[in-house]
């Protein structure tokens, strides 16, 4: 949006006057709770908002946040009542430098600096311009008040001795505010234009230290899972290559020996000796216990799925577009991160990350193609065109549906924030005539140029009955339990991410070094958890480990929400039902795509385990 103010490249204005603008009661009303929640206003001149300058208590060091206050309170010296004053005269101070390059040796110049100081001046006292007469004196402020109309009132309130001093009836009185501004050009030398946005971060370097904790943190908490994950994979291998009666060739047999005097019971379907015909063949066994050494298969626990443990999942129609989508997402997540540490991301970049985000979600649709065709041809599916379909509209399709429903509310408050109708159809356009001809090619190529996953074992025509499992490995838990330690790895730095997003007056989240270090040591974390989880439910003679490995993948998501949730009503001062829904719906978007991205995670993590384990034995 174009602003009416008027400035030019190297020319200072004094004063010049702007407008006047009538007000009535139940917009005063209205501008008062704005400037009692602190509300600000933010300019852009050259890419660069509009800043308030602070300096640090030791004034060693100037920093921005972006913005500045619409108003501000006072209290009444003889009442003590607060009064509400509208900034209505602001100079605009515009720092600039010789551009770098050619264009500086051609005399170009570039902006480094934009500050914003406000005043608030009342309407009288002006000159024939509209302009104070003395602009740089002390004056009264422009306060945001009508007298009350005693005749409107006492009709209102006819047996009432009492006469309110506010009250919000519409009687026609309004009040005209004066509005000015100033511009100034100042040369600047000592910030480099590589380096004109440090000003508004130079506030953040304090939390440096709590950064570094945050990954301490992430570190001891990944170290000790580690250490659980050597420890699975340890057992693992003695089950299968040790001395517990595993042969040279990693086949699950048991040496059978002899019984002595304290033989033990009867194992499973083995009926105990009883009678005269148990004692008629006790010769004949032993002769069988003499001979040099039997082996037979005896599988305990996790050994006892190897027939069952690659079946097909149920909903498997569905699993494999999901999985596909969430590769699309690990994809853009991993190049968003990367590009962000490289630099080429960063605040200045207007819209850089919403706009490369759908560019790199769009472009790896050949990714979720791919993957979700070839996982889609493992289960035995026919039907790739259907998955294509599946894999290019389900998850995007839901997504945009539940955006363009919320944008709907946000055109009803005519919010500025609201996504224009080009911009919906320009994302549909995208979808369709960009994403799903990508995918075609990467389902095409998965189906009909790969083969199929490789299972290490057969699997059973029957499905094996799974016996009653414990309270922690059941599906809703297992995720929340197993989800609670990813979360613990990331919450210090989203704590961070939320108050930049919500709080900060700055308004701009630029360490992505940290989070790039603690989003991997939480990846690495999910990662972890995975095989733990898994190898606990595969011990508990569970094969329906596919589904379970994306909810125990994903389960810090709903952990995060609840942090949305806790952080709504402790730190911010949202109003009004439209905000409220706004706030958690697209909090509840955003866990959604945070939830299938570490689900996706939780899922290859898990595959790549049960492949390796179950490949390393034979189960005759």
């Amino acid at each position: 949006m174009t602003s009416d103010y008027d400035v030019a490249m190297g020319q200072d204005q004094e004063c010049q006057y702007l407008c006047s603008h009538r007000t009535d009661r139940q917009a005063i009303k209205r501008a008062t709770e704005l400037i009692e929640e602190g509300y600000v206003a933010e300019w852009i001149v050259d890419n660069l908002p509009g800043a308030t300058s602070f300096v640090t208590v030791d004034r060693k060091h100037k920093y921005y946040a972006a913005g500045f206050k619409i108003g501000y309170r006072d209290f009444s010296p003889l009442t003590g009542k607060q009064k509400y004053y509208i900034n209505n005269h602001i100079t605009l101070v515009l720092r600039y430098r010789q551009a770098p390059g050619r264009a500086g040796r051609n005399g170009g110049k570039v902006i480094v600096g934009f500050e914003v100081y406000t005043k608030s001046i009342e309407a009288a006292h002006r000159d024939s311009t509209g302009c104070p007469q003395d602009l740089h004196s002390e004056m009264d402020g422009m306060e945001m008040y009508i007298a009350p109309n005693t005749t409107t009132l006492a009709r209102k309130y006819p047996s009432s001795s009492y006469l309110p001093e506010q009250d919000d009836t519409d009687d026609g009185s309004t009040l005209t505010i004066p509005y000015s501004y100033s511009v100034y050009f100042r040369e600047d030398d000592s910030i480099e234009w590589s380096k004109r946005w440090d000003l508004y971060f130079n506030n953040q370097e304090d939390s440096n230290v709590i950064h570094w904790l945050a990954i301490i943190n992430s570190l001891v908490i990944c170290s000790l899972l580690t250490v659980i994950v050597a420890m699975v994979i340890n057992r693992t291998y003695k089950q299968v290559h040790g001395k517990d009666g595993s042969g040279d060739d990693g086949k699950l047999l048991l040496k059978r020996r002899k019984p002595g005097n304290g033989a033990k019971s009867p194992r499973f379907r083995e009926k105990a000796p009883t009678g005269l015909l148990e004692q008629k063949g006790e010769a004949g066994r032993e002769d069988d216990w003499s001979s040099d050494e039997e082996f037979v298969e005896d599988i305990t626990g996790w050994k006892l799925l190897h027939g069952d443990i690659f079946r097909p999942p149920p909903y498997a129609a569905y699993f494999a577009p999901l999985i596909g989508s969430g590769m699309q997402l690990v994809f853009m997540a991993t190049g968003l991160l990367v590009l962000s540490c490289l630099g080429i991301l960063n605040p200045s970049f207007r819209g850089g990350f919403v706009s490369v985000g759908v560019g790199l979600f769009v472009f790896a649709g050949i990714i979720s193609g791919y993957f979700s065709s070839r996982l889609y041809k493992t289960f035995g599916g026919m039907n790739w065109r259907r998955n294509t379909l599946l894999t290019a509209l389900l998850f995007p399709g839901l997504l945009f549906t539940t955006m363009f429903i919320l944008n709907l509310f946000v055109w009803a408050q005519a919010s500025s924030t609201a996504l224009p109708f080009g911009t919906l159809v320009g994302l549909i356009a995208l979808m369709l005539l960009i994403q799903l001809p990508l995918v075609y090619i990467g389902s095409w190529y998965g189906f009909h140029q790969s083969h199929p996953y490789e299972h290490p074992t057969k699997t059973h025509s029957v499905a094996r009955p799974i016996p009653e499992q414990a309270w922690y490995t059941q599906s809703i838990y297992a995720a929340l339990i197993a989800g609670f330690v990813p979360f613990a790895v990331v919450f210090i730095e989203l704590l961070f991410v939320f108050r930049s997003l919500w709080q900060d007056k700055s308004g701009y989240y630029y360490v992505f070094g940290f989070l790039s270090i603690v989003s991997l040591v939480g990846i690495l974390t999910v990662v972890e958890v995975a095989i733990v989880a898994t190898y606990i439910m595969l011990c508990q003679e569970n094969h329906n480990w596919w589904w379970q490995s994306v909810f125990i993948g994903g389960g810090s998501s709903f952990w995060i929400f609840l942090y949305c949730i806790v952080f709504y009503y402790t730190k911010l001062n949202i109003h009004g039902f439209i905000s409220g829904l706004l706030f958690f719906s697209y909090s509840f978007l955003a866990c959604t795509v945070y939830g299938l991205l570490t689900g996706t995670v939780g899922f290859l993590t898990a595959y790549a385990f049960v492949r390796r384990i179950y490949g390393a034995i034979k189960a005759d």
